[in-house]
């Protein structure tokens, strides 16, 4: 039988263990941000694929939604869809598509279970080993290519040094950059990621007023020189796709000359325009999202 100092010390021994075991665990968490990342991601990927983006749900690990994205023209339920396929991944901690092959497997009591979608689209948010969350996609051109725009989703959301062993080194050679530059194209196209592009740009004339609301161009020149306004007003002002605007003109503004080494960052939402050129013009455009 334990003395009262004996029960006394065992208490002691267990008071400490306890503390030793934190009651509370830090845990990582989607932020909005984050969200917006994967859904800016999995519409790159569309775009790339030249395919419709459809509805592109983000939610958290417990399943609530965190961000949507529903392009026109989709069709009604892709709403309801996508966030469906989402939720069951991160629930069930399972790409969607293993719960659709166990169903057409023979399992279908599965269909069965409350709140689940098991259609091929909605793939787990995992950060260190942890599912943070999920994406799901519906009204692409197929179920395979619902899970393709949400694993390029789920990608943008790897750590930085995930993504960088992952991304590949890209060369472009001398002969490749000097046909680029002869046309005047788009040397990079960002990758998966697609989070900057580089342009191989040529001009011989003036061009149209541009506003880019979703990119800020970093400009090199490499030959020739310019007359370039930034800021002020465009007039005639048009929308030709999605946060790119274009006019014949700018009133107002800062005039600068541009020639042969300089460098010139043109942020997001500000208007510009090469209003006169001595050229040919080239220049190196890195376009940022």
């Amino acid at each position: 039988m334990k003395t009262h100092a004996g029960l006394a010390a065992a208490a002691a021994l267990a008071l400490g263990a306890g503390a030793a075991a934190a009651p509370v665990q830090a845990k990582k968490s989607l932020t909005l941000e984050g969200a917006r990342r994967a859904i800016a991601a999995a519409q790159a990927e569309a775009k790339r694929l030249n395919a419709p983006g459809g509805v592109i749900a983000v939610v958290d690990e417990g399943g609530s939604l965190v961000a949507l994205e529903r392009l026109d023209g989709t069709f009604a339920a892709g709403a309801n869809i996508s966030i469906g396929k989402a939720r069951t991944a991160a629930l069930f901690r399972r790409p969607t598509r293993v719960f659709e092959e166990t169903i057409k497997n023979g399992r279908t009591a599965m269909v069965a279970l409350s709140d689940f979608t098991p259609l091929q689209g909605g793939v787990p948010i995992t950060v260190e080993g942890r599912v943070v969350g999920a994406i799901g996609v519906s009204g692409a051109a197929s179920a395979q290519q619902d899970e393709d725009l949400a694993l390029a989703g789920v990608k943008a959301l790897e750590s930085p040094a995930t993504a960088a062993a992952a991304a590949p080194v890209t060369y472009f050679d001398r002969e490749a950059v000097a046909a680029a530059f002869g046309s005047g194209a788009v040397l990079f196209d960002g990758g998966a990621s697609r989070d900057f592009m580089i342009h191989a740009s040529r001009r011989g004339a003036a061009g149209m007023a541009e506003i880019h609301m979703d990119e800020t161009d970093v400009i090199y020149v490499q030959e020739g020189s310019a007359t370039f306004v930034t800021g002020g007003t465009v007039t005639g002002s048009r929308e030709i796709g999605p946060g790119e605007i274009r006019g014949t003109s700018i009133e107002g503004g800062e005039t600068r000359r541009l020639s042969r080494g300089d460098v010139i960052i043109v942020p997001r939402g500000t208007p510009h325009w090469f209003r006169e050129v001595q050229g040919p013009l080239t220049y190196y455009v890195v376009k940022v999202r």
